[in-house]
């Protein structure tokens, strides 16, 4: 990356941009599982617009260009993360850890404890991301989605 991102929360009217970016980040993960209909690749703007209505995510600006992007809701105290986007000419930047970073501040500030997201199985890169920054897998479902938990406090 040449420019430095700015991060800031999430809001509805960054929806296109954000869908754009999911789409493009999240077009790799479905090659790796042969699977073109996974829910980031067809969650529509409407349905996106409302899922950020509410929403402790925080996204990551190049200029004027969204570059990535990451969601997440408090449930009681928990954080729960999701849909941690990165444009893929900015992938391998660092700034996956620097959104998860400022999600979890969010999280904090929110009352939350404890984080939680998940991955797939097969997507090895986000494994080591998430274990990196501090994650540790809590579950591993059937179907091959692997959970992970981190304390915030």
């Amino acid at each position: 990356m040449t420019d430095s991102p700015v991060i800031r929360d999430i809001h509805p009217d960054d929806a296109g941009e954000v869908l754009t970016v999911q789409r493009a980040a999240f077009a790799s993960e479905a090659l790796i599982y042969g699977d073109p209909d996974m829910p980031p690749l067809t969650q529509t703007l409407e349905e996106l617009e409302a899922e950020l209505v509410e929403n402790l995510g925080c996204v990551a600006i190049v200029g004027h260009r969204i570059v990535g992007a990451v969601r997440a809701r408090l449930s009681d105290s928990l954080l729960l993360i999701g849909r941690l986007a990165i444009a893929p000419d900015q992938q391998g930047g660092g700034l996956g850890s620097t959104l998860l970073a400022a999600v979890e501040e969010r999280g904090r500030r929110a009352g939350a404890t404890e984080a939680e997201l998940f991955t797939g199985g097969l997507s090895e890169a986000n494994q080591r991301l998430y274990e990196r920054e501090g994650y540790r897998r809590s579950e591993t479902t059937a179907d091959g989605e692997i959970f992970y938990r981190k304390p915030l406090t």
